[in-house]
């Protein structure tokens, strides 16, 4: 899984799985504006019935499973979050950046672990396939 970042310092590729980064020429596709109901929203992802929501409050983020309908909150001890995104093919596979770091979910956002790289300033993230 590759995890494509746009910095304020270009666009970046990043193994998730090896951590390996490459610089990559053009920016990321935007990513889909999603309209969530939500007080103090950042950003959001969905894939199917899966939508994860950066807030601007403690925990930083919020998991539902049932296409926003109810939400449950998660990352506790995250650092505030500035991207999100959501593997396509699979919605336990999750993304997270922060400024300059990005963390990876592979249980559907229920635990985090941080990538070592840092990066320049995060804009935006998603993941593609390998």
């Amino acid at each position: 899984m590759i995890a494509i970042v746009l910095t304020v310092d270009g666009t970046f590729a990043v193994d998730i799985d090896t951590e390996e980064v490459t610089t990559r020429d053009g920016p990321t596709s935007s990513p889909e504006e999603i309209v969530l109901n939500l007080p103090r929203l950042v950003a959001a992802a969905a894939t199917g019935a899966t939508v994860l929501a950066v807030v601007d409050a403690k925990p930083p983020l919020l998991v539902s499973y049932d296409a926003a309908a109810t939400w449950r909150a998660t990352g506790h001890g995250l650092p505030p979050g500035r991207a999100v995104a959501l593997a396509d093919e699979n919605p336990d596979v999750a993304l997270y950046a922060t400024r300059n770091r990005l963390y990876v979910s592979r249980d559907g956002g229920r635990f985090w672990a941080a990538l070592a790289v840092e990066l320049p300033e995060i804009e935006t993230v998603e993941l593609r396939e390998g």
